[in-house]
């Protein structure tokens, strides 16, 4: 029983090995690796050969540090193909109408860790075009698809995410936890979130959330075009249509 919970523990330590390279992947050495995790010295160094042998992380010859390794690369590549064959195909018809319904540029945000990605994106008509693509990453506490799923999500996955450092994407963006929570609350009595350039100057979106069959927020639909055309007086306008959406999908993944 001992000799389990020690090999629990290991992979644990491991999985937060990886996780400390998130989210821009720098070099890291073993003694700061394991100052920033807690870890002693002997155990990092364990288990970042056990995790390089296996492709996970590879080393610097020169620095003799580590970052994230090829088999992490094949491991996103599934996620991806996953994300495709089931979420994003189910959502693409219903994302695509909301696009035309409403004229503007709508998103399809998926939940991850640490961030939420683009799944896809149908261009609205309108003449300023947003900086985004697929696989493009947001910030939970910076983007309005993003807001929405963290404001739903269990309150142990929203500690875990506003104990971390929280990115000044803008002058507009709420750095500061306090003021997070009273958003996140906000909006989950609203049942929506708005970015108000939060994410990106001259862009302003709504976000809704999208449930799965244990009602837990796996994506969001957004309506997002500039600061002009998406302002948080014409909600009325999107928000319902939004809602309906986030709805038909979530209904065909429970």
């Amino acid at each position: 029983m001992q000799q389990q919970k020690d090999t629990h523990r290991s992979l644990e330590k491991a999985l937060e090995m990886l996780l400390a390279f998130t989210p821009y992947n720098q070099e890291v050495g073993t003694i700061e690796l394991g100052d920033r995790l807690g870890f002693h010295k002997s155990t990092v160094s364990r288990l970042l050969h056990v995790l390089a042998s296996h492709g996970f992380l590879q080393k610097n010859p020169q620095t003799k540090k580590f970052t994230l390794g090829p088999s992490i690369v094949e491991l996103a590549w599934a996620v991806n193909q996953s994300l495709n064959s089931h979420l994003v195909r189910i959502a693409i018809p219903y994302i695509d109408h909301l696009r035309n319904t409403v004229g503007e540029t709508v998103v399809l945000e998926v939940a991850f860790p640490n961030n939420t990605i683009i799944g896809y994106m149908a261009e609205g008509a309108g003449p300023i075009r947003i900086k985004e693509t697929v696989g493009g990453r947001h910030w939970y506490h910076a983007a309005a698809g993003a807001k929405a799923i963290l404001s739903f999500s269990p309150p142990e996955f929203r500690s875990r995410v506003l104990t971390g450092k929280m990115v000044r994407c803008t002058p507009h963006t709420i750095t500061d936890r306090k003021r997070v929570e009273r958003e996140l609350e906000r909006i989950r009595k609203q049942g929506f979130a708005f970015d108000n350039q939060e994410r990106n100057v001259g862009i302003r979106a709504f976000g809704c959330p999208i449930f799965n069959r244990e009602r837990r927020p796996v994506a969001a639909v957004v309506v997002a075009g500039s600061s002009q055309s998406i302002t948080w007086a014409k909600r009325s306008r999107f928000v319902p249509k939004m809602k309906d959406t986030a709805a038909e999908i979530s209904a065909r993944l429970m």
